[in-house]
């Protein structure tokens, strides 16, 4: 009798937990929560996180790694752990919602809910709070000390006095003119329609009728209503004044004491937290003062004013040991003057002041040149050397052109270095661009480093290096329209005298800051061409990868296009010996040729890879003995692991332990305590959200075999947090990898996603989302969340779909039959396990994805809805077509990269015309869904306008979706809501029967645009 009752009990349990469950809907968005960001203390004691909600009010945690200690600051975020492991310093947001009041209200940014500061002793409780402030700072290595930088006091209203206001009056003349302008049209108009004598009062009429208002309205009064600020003539405009800085807040942490120093615009302390520096501005009630640059000496308190009066200050950089100081400024134009020239300035510890030390007339500087108000400035790792940027002097602005009688044209020529597309886009940063120049401290010497030939030079030893290496496509660009890419000639730059030395010429492959050695002594490339990777010496190239048999580039590039490295993991401490990465493991390799190379790390056998982790930022190179972190990835099972060892040059998997033995979750971004054994990362799988965890005083078992996975139950690995509990109360799901022969005889696998209480004798609707291969993501997590315009996976499952991921394979030529292969088997594969009703599949992809579903959609009837997000729909067209965001032709694309025709439209064009939906609509019979934007910047949306009207012509059901303004993928939250519904709608009504809203049976026609959005049933 017992027995029968505990297990009625448990049977009810069991049913009202599941009834308690329900489905996903749409308002469950924005209080699912993520971790954001994480830091752990120095002493590996306290971990700091925050809490985010995706729309709302977050929480930053302060915890100890021992979990005994949790104290929730709620909107807290911007933190960092002093470096002591003593306090928490961080910025509050203002409640979400006051912040939208306002927004609602259209206040003005100064009257805007401000950010608090706070700081929390840790382990303690009390909360050091303070509200309107706009940033803070603390010494990267100094303790004890933070600034913060006080919002501009509130001003008191005044009553204005009735008649005073001179704006008004200006504004309500304009208004006068405005009326007597359209006036002035409506008669002209009507005029011009009584008379029609002849062709040209005709088009007189028109140009007339086709002007705005603005339009007709001189050019100094524009119809934004606005003036300009005169000067006391009345005639010239004043350039505004700088900002009137604000109060900011030195405090020692330890002692608790505080000193304030007004008009503060910029503020920063040196590394190691011995001085503070101070830009001042003028004080507006005192007609006598100047701005300032000065450095407040945080263990005496003195302050030191360096430099005095000027109009623009920049660019700081202190020495590594912070004695000495550097920054660019301008000091002397006046106000209207239409060339600022700025000039570089040095400080070090005992001088009166800071000098300058470089301007456009110093010896060394090429003619033509000036100092760069936008190059950075730095220091050596000694200090010896001061590096800063310099640019050609621009020719001051024409003032004698008159705006509006000069033509405004973009002159596009065939030998341009970039389209005028890319010119445009980039702009901003080509009126920046400054070259690489050095200032020799001790002999006062000045070299140019860089130039317009070799813009990208990089540095050795930290700045110390005798050569640096100079990089350069000059010359070469043109040819990117279709490659993708550039030729490469790489020098060497004697810093001593700036000559330059030719390496290598026309390299096709890579070389970067890691490819140098660390005391500059080799530099290395990869050339993609013979596959290998060169090293030079200053006397000869070797190459030190030819005895390798193993591929070293990726084994898995399906683009018609050589394939690129796996890359570099680390050198070793006086160049002997640099680690390169194979597809599972590392391989240690000679730069100078004198051993052969060595495999250290490998699983091969298992599938099974290892990536480094650097977990201390600042490490340059490893040396014996150094503590070593590897993330494992296995293709396989796709199961993640963390495993750490000491280096030696005989390492090998033997001799890793782990800090998290391999499973069935997906590790995220690792971290460790600078003075401890102690790790930070989080972890998640498709059920559990990434939570974070600490692992500590490493011990466990010592394997290399992916089969015999190390578990050891003494390693502490502690569970801090655990987000959104309330996915308990919703139905969920399941994830499993699963593997089938696609229909070119190949073995593939992808991911099946099922609802909870999956039932495989029930035959449920499937929607088959695909980009590339998603397989590795087998154990990611997806909230439930509105996205850019991908599938909603967990908000389908949970509503009863069955969602298929599956991985597509390809060659070049046939990107469509490609998918065609993987996809549409894959649904085929699932139909014959039983439990998918082959009646109700529908498909969705966006970008790559939505040219496939446009594709497939032409190719086969089993899809009953198709929903395509910034679709491609005609190669011939797309093929010379911009890319508007970058500017880039997209020729390349379909070259070389992922649209993998890999040939010119000359070439081959029936390949063209295979891939490309356009023309082979007439066999569609699946409804689509297009989005596509009209501010997508990476495929055109007139291709998503081909795709809709010619399917509209052809009486097709289709509807398109641009979202105003927005970009490739939805960026805009309101509008990402908006497609999660319809998307839902959509699919619901085709797979399962529901009724189709308005904005399907009817539309939304223009008139009702932004009251009527067509969601109702």
């Amino acid at each position: 009798m017992r027995v029968y009752f505990v297990f009625f009990f448990s049977l009810f349990t069991f049913h009202v937990s599941q009834a308690q469950k329900k489905p996903l809907d749409h308002t469950v968005y924005d209080g699912w929560q993520s971790i954001g960001e994480r830091m752990i203390s120095n002493d590996g004691k306290w971990v700091v996180y925050s809490i985010n909600v995706q729309e709302g009010d977050n929480e930053l945690v302060i915890q100890s790694s021992d979990a005994k200690y949790k104290k929730t600051i709620p909107r807290g975020y911007n933190a960092v752990i002093s470096e002591d492991s003593r306090f928490a310093i961080f910025k509050i947001r203002p409640l979400y919602k006051d912040t939208r009041d306002a927004r609602i209200k259209k206040k003005r940014p100064d009257d805007m809910p401000k950010d608090s500061f706070a700081v929390v002793e840790l382990g303690r409780d009390s909360v050091f709070k303070l509200s309107r402030v706009k940033t803070y700072k603390t010494p990267e290595k100094g303790a004890g000390w933070v600034a913060w930088h006080l919002e501009k006091k509130p001003e008191t209203d005044k009553p204005k006095q009735a008649g005073t206001d001179q704006s008004i009056k200006v504004v309500d003349s304009l208004r006068q003119t405005i009326d007597s302008l359209k006036a002035l049209v409506n008669q002209l108009s009507k005029e011009g329609r009584k008379k029609k004598k002849n062709k040209d009062d005709d088009e007189e009429i028109g140009n007339w009728q086709s002007a705005t208002y603005n339009d007709l309205i001189p050019d100094d009064h524009d119809s934004r209503l606005t003036t300009p600020d005169l000067d006391a003539d009345g005639d010239d405009p004043v350039t505004p004044a700088t900002p009137e800085g604000t109060d900011l807040v030195l405090k020692n942490l330890l002692t608790g004491e505080e000193k304030t120093f007004p008009l503060v615009s910029e503020y920063y302390f040196d590394k190691k937290g011995k001085k503070l520096l101070l830009e001042t501005t003028r004080n507006s009630k005192d007609s006598l003062s100047k701005a300032s640059v000065a450095l407040i000496d945080l263990g005496t308190m003195q302050k030191k004013t360096i430099s005095e009066g000027g109009n623009d200050f920049k660019n700081y950089a202190f020495s590594e040991d912070g004695s000495r100081l550097a920054f660019v400024a301008e000091r002397n134009a006046k106000p209207k003057e239409l060339q600022k020239f700025y000039k570089l300035w040095y400080y070090s510890d005992g001088a009166d002041s800071a000098i300058m030390v470089v301007d456009k007339n110093s010896v060394g500087m090429k003619l033509g040149m000036t100092v760069s108000e936008f190059g950075t400035v730095s220091f050596s790792k000694t200090g010896r050397r001061l590096f800063f940027g310099t640019a050609p002097i621009q020719p001051p602005k024409d003032t004698t052109l008159v705006d509006f009688e000069t033509a405004k044209v973009d002159v596009w020529h065939y030998k341009d270095d970039y389209l005028q597309t890319v010119q445009l886009s980039r702009l901003q940063r080509d009126l920046q661009e400054n070259f690489l120049a050095v200032y020799d401290i001790a002999s006062g010497g000045i070299r140019q480093l860089g130039s317009k030939e070799i813009p990208t030079v990089l540095q050795t030893n930290e700045g110390d290096g005798e050569i640096f290496v100079g990089i350069t496509d000059f010359g070469k660009r043109v040819e990117s329209q279709w490659t993708g890419n550039t030729l490469k000639d790489i020098y060497t730059i004697n810093v001593a005298d700036g000559t330059k030395q030719l390496v290598i010429k026309d390299l096709n492959g890579f070389t970067s800051p890691q490819y140098i050695s660390p005391t500059g002594k080799y530099i290395m490339w990869y050339d993609r061409k013979t596959k290998n990777y060169f090293t030079w010496n200053g006397e000869r190239i070797r190459n030190i990868s030819s005895k390798i048999k193993t591929s070293l580039w990726n084994e898995e590039n399906e683009t018609p296009d050589l394939p690129p490295p796996y890359g570099v993991m680390a050198w070793e401490k006086d160049d002997k010996a640099v680690l390169i990465y194979d597809r599972f493991g590392v391989w240690r390799m000679s730069p100078g040729g004198s051993i052969n190379p060595q495999l250290v790390v490998d699983d091969r056998k298992n599938k099974r890879n290892y990536r480094y982790i650097r977990v201390n930022p600042e490490e340059r190179f490893l040396e014996p003995g150094q503590l070593v972190v590897f993330r494992t990835f296995s293709d396989a099972n796709k199961k993640a692991g963390l495993w750490q060892g000491s280096y030696s040059s005989n390492l090998n998997n033997a001799g890793l332990k782990p800090i998290n033995a391999d499973e069935q979750f997906f590790i995220g971004q690792v971290a460790k305590a600078e003075n401890a054994d102690v790790y930070l990362f989080t972890k998640e799988n498709y059920n559990e959200s990434p939570n974070i965890y600490v692992a500590e005083n490493m011990g466990g078992k010592i394997t290399a075999n992916l089969n015999d996975p190390p578990v050891d139950k003494s390693t502490p690995i502690r569970k801090l947090s655990s987000i959104n509990p309330q996915q308990g109360n919703y139905y969920w799901g399941t994830v499993q990898l699963i593997k089938w022969k696609a229909y070119n005889g190949k073995e593939t696998e992808g991911i099946v996603f099922k609802p909870e209480n999956f039932d495989p004798k029930k035959k449920y609707p499937l929607i088959c989302y695909f980009y590339e291969t998603l397989s590795d993501g087998l154990y990611t997590y997806q909230p439930p969340s509105p996205t850019p315009s991908r599938l909603n996976i967990p908000f389908f499952v949970s509503r009863g779909y069955v969602v298929l991921a599956p991985d597509i394979h390809y060659g070049t030529g046939h990107p469509a039959r490609d998918a065609y292969n993987h996809v549409v088997s894959g649904a085929r594969y699932l139909v014959k396990q039983g439990y998918v009703d082959s009646t109700r599949i529908g498909i969705q992809g966006q970008s790559w994805g939505g040219i496939q579903v446009a594709q497939l959609i032409t190719m086969t009837k089993l899809f009953k809805a198709a929903w395509a997000g910034a679709p491609v729909a005609n190669m011939t067209s797309a093929y010379g077509g911009i890319r508007w965001e970058s500017g880039l032709n997209r020729q390349f694309q379909y070259e070389k990269s992922q649209s993998r025709i890999g040939a010119t439209l000359w070439e081959k064009p029936n390949l063209y015309i295979e891939n490309s939906p356009l023309f082979h609509l007439p066999k569609v019979t699946t409804p689509l869904v297009i989005m596509h934007n009209d501010a997508d910047g990476a495929v055109p949306w007139y291709q998503g306008i081909e795709l809709f009207t010619a399917m509209r012509r052809l009486g097709k059901k289709v509807w398109m979706l641009n979202y105003n303004g927005e970009a490739h993928n939805l960026v805009e939250r309101r509008n990402r809501k908006d497609i999660q519904i319809r998307e839902q709608q959509f699919f619901d009504w085709l797979l399962k029967g529901e009724p189709a809203p308005k904005w399907i049976r009817e539309g939304v026609p223009a008139v009702k645009k932004g009251r009527d959005w067509g969601l109702e049933y």
